[in-house]
């Protein structure tokens, strides 16, 4: 095996990473469409399949299936060193079902679109194409596991668990979510907390009976302004209350209401302050004689920069220069489940998928041209990994 034939073969596959991506792309796949992010699943597994690799399926109850493809590599000197080089990405998409068939995958003048192109199931096809290459010419330093999870987008409820055993084993984590706009990928995102607030009144008529009733949506109104009022931009704390609902009819005082909040943070200690304060806030009852609850729908852990992922971060840069491609490091607001690898000590580093922007928008864009230097440049991160000192 040679670096040279690793990064040869990938370059003659650019057509069939097109046609694997169109397949994705005009497959649904939204979060809860089981069906269809398991459809996108077996797509996986066929192109795996066809190279002769070994995919497990871990089942998901409500959500996509998570697969587990393995390629084994070479020893360790070290036999206490965690082993598994791990390649991530998530096969889910925010997007409702018909949106493939309202805007099919295409490409125009260099740029491919359709739901879900960049975020991220060009990731998606890079990952098994590495994986194809180090199966057919081996050379890595480590067991490669490639993990297609199915509902990062929603905070990954049943996908967590699985990624947090396999943050325990790992040596290093690539993250494909889409490098950024500018060419660059991730060493640091904020952690999320996703809440839905219910909040109960009392109906009334609002016109012969008014003073029986009880507003929750008066309630809510209190509480939103409360909790924005948290949000500390110095800090990286922001709170939004994205959507709300409530009330019985316009000639009714409410009895009940609805707000989902989000949670965002860049420090792991700021996370239990805002939320004593968040929770105080719904205890509160500003007008008398509501109550409210909140409950957690989901959560991300922030994605921290260590040593390790320094060191990382700086072995990407220098194999990517290799293939032509100039890497900055850069912080994200947004959240991914490369945050809970990086809280389980896995040295992470985030979007070294192929380039695109404007994910979850109908705008959504993908580079064509950057997928094979984008998977030549994470196959030679890989074969250079004992150079990084991990």
């Amino acid at each position: 095996m040679s670096e040279r034939e690793i990064t040869d073969w990938l370059a003659t596959q650019h057509d069939a990473m097109v046609a694997a991506l169109r397949e994705m792309v005009d497959t649904d796949g939204g979060s809860y469409d089981k069906a269809g992010v398991d459809a996108v699943g077996e797509q996986v597994r066929r192109f795996l399949g066809q190279h002769d690799i070994a995919v497990e399926t871990i089942p998901g109850e409500r959500f996509g299936d998570c697969l587990r493809a393995t390629v084994e590599g070479g020893e360790l000197a070290s036999g206490n060193r965690r082993e598994n080089i791990l390649l991530m990405g998530h096969r889910d998409t925010v997007f409702p079902k018909g949106e493939p068939q309202r805007r099919p995958f295409r490409i125009e003048n260099g740029i491919a679109t359709g739901p879900g192109v960049c975020d991220m199931k060009a990731g998606l096809v890079m990952n098994m194409f590495v994986l194809a290459a180090f199966r057919k010419f081996g050379g890595a330093p480590g067991p490669l596991v490639g993990l297609f999870t199915g509902d990062e987008e929603i905070g990954s409820p049943e996908g967590r668990p699985v990624i947090e055993r396999e943050a325990k084993s790992a040596r290093a984590v690539f993250n494909s979510e889409p490098g950024r706009p500018n060419g660059g990928v991730v060493t640091g995102r904020k952690g999320g907390v996703f809440m839905v607030m219910d909040i109960e009144g009392r109906a009334a008529h609002s016109g012969g009976n008014f003073e029986a009733g009880v507003s929750a949506i008066g309630e809510l109104a209190h509480k939103i302004i409360a909790i924005h009022a948290l949000t500390d931009l110095a800090r990286g704390i922001t709170l939004n209350v994205g959507l709300v609902n409530g009330g019985q009819s316009v000639n009714t005082v409410a009895p009940s209401a609805q707000g989902q909040i989000d949670l965002r943070y860049v420090e792991p200690r700021d996370r239990e302050e805002i939320m004593e304060r968040i929770h105080a806030i719904v205890a509160r009852s500003t007008v008398p004689g509501t109550r409210a609850t909140l409950t957690i729908k989901g959560e991300f852990v922030p994605l921290t920069q260590t040593p390790d992922a320094a060191r990382l971060f700086e072995g990407y840069v220098a194999a990517a220069a290799e293939s032509g491609l100039a890497i900055t490091g850069e912080f994200a607001g947004g959240c991914a489940d490369s945050g809970f690898t990086a809280a389980m000590g896995a040295p992470t580093l985030c979007a070294v998928g192929p380039v695109g922007g404007k994910a979850h928008s109908p705008e959504e864009y993908l580079e064509i041209a950057t997928m094979v230097p984008r998977a030549q440049a994470l196959a030679r991160a890989i074969l250079r990994l004992g150079a990084t000192g991990l």
